[in-house]
């Protein structure tokens, strides 16, 4: 909480006004991103399951026995557990990791995983830095990692920040291993504003659940009937972005930040980035950071890419 309440003070000192996406994911707001992800107007999750449930068995052919496999934000298990299963299938031995900061996430991925037979699962409740790096001291002395990060979760880094990332990544890895990266592609306009504003109100829920929590974790009385969801396409940069609206001027305490914040009406919370991608950006992104391309998946339907990386 102590992190919690010295970056909220830090970032809503800041212009804009924003706050870190990784707290949106509390327990209710890891069950809330369950839900929007089988809403029928975000794509990315369907897409994604399609191309795994039919490209699992090729995208880790690559990968030295015994494996490894390790999420990075875990969210229901049921993605790793397609890549678990083609291992399983080939009698290859898997052990398997997961890293997210919500144990509402990790507990439900470990009950999925749980089905499969003769497969170690180890969660760590963890930021994904501090995460990979204890798991890839665990790992085995041989044998491949395979390192998934999927969603299009690295749609909510800024370019620095994301190479920055996918840096420290490869430096967790050996040669050899592997990378599975999941991004969502540039689209029509409307179809990324509804995947982030749907009709039902699901998205909306999400995002202001964060003053929820602030609320309850911090002692502040924001208003959440003085506040509105808000999805807007930035195209010179590229990215959706959510943000909180206040609806009129007004001031919100935050006691346990040591902090009173005064909005004016129309001024936001910026609280999500989810930056979109042409196939070839992806993978001058990630070789730009040691890796270099294997293979690349995508589902012309969604405009969503798997990419494979070896390390090298």
């Amino acid at each position: 909480m102590r992190d919690f309440a010295r970056d909220v003070a830090r970032d809503l000192a800041l212009s804009p006004k924003q706050i870190q996406s990784r707290y949106l994911y509390d327990a209710l707001g890891s069950s809330l991103f369950e839900s929007i992800c089988r809403l029928p107007w975000y794509r990315i999750t369907r897409a994604e399951g399609r191309l795994l449930t039919r490209w699992a068995s090729e995208m880790v052919a690559p990968l030295q026995d015994p494996v490894t496999l390790l999420e990075l934000g875990c969210g229901s298990g049921e993605k790793i557990a397609l890549l678990a299963e083609a291992l399983r299938s080939r009698r290859r031995r898997v052990a398997i990791h997961l890293i997210d900061i919500s144990p509402t996430a990790l507990e439900l991925s470990e009950r999925t995983l749980g089905a499969l037979e003769h497969v170690s699962v180890v969660g760590h409740r963890a930021t994904y830095e501090e995460g990979l790096r204890h798991a890839a001291r665990e790992r085995p002395p041989h044998g491949g990692l395979l390192v998934l990060f999927l969603g299009s979760n690295i749609g909510n880094f800024d370019p620095p920040a994301s190479h920055d990332f996918l840096s420290e990544i490869r430096q967790a890895m050996r040669p050899g291993d592997a990378l599975l990266l999941g991004a969502d592609l540039i689209k029509p306009v409307d179809q990324l504003l509804l995947a982030y504003n749907d009709p039902l109100g699901v998205t909306a829920a999400f995002d202001k659940n964060l003053l929820v929590r602030m609320n309850r974790e911090l002692g502040a009385d924001f208003d959440l009937a003085a506040f509105e969801h808000q999805a807007i396409w930035n195209p010179g940069e590229r990215r959706v972005e959510m943000h909180l609206v206040s609806l009129r001027d007004q001031s919100a305490q935050i006691r346990r930040a040591g902090i009173s914040v005064a909005f004016e009406a129309g001024e936001s919370i910026w609280t999500e980035s989810s930056y979109k991608y042409e196939p070839h950006e992806v993978v001058e992104l990630v070789s730009a950071a040691g890796f270099h391309s294997h293979a690349q998946w995508t589902d012309p339907e969604a405009r969503f890419a798997l990419t494979l990386f070896l390390a090298e």
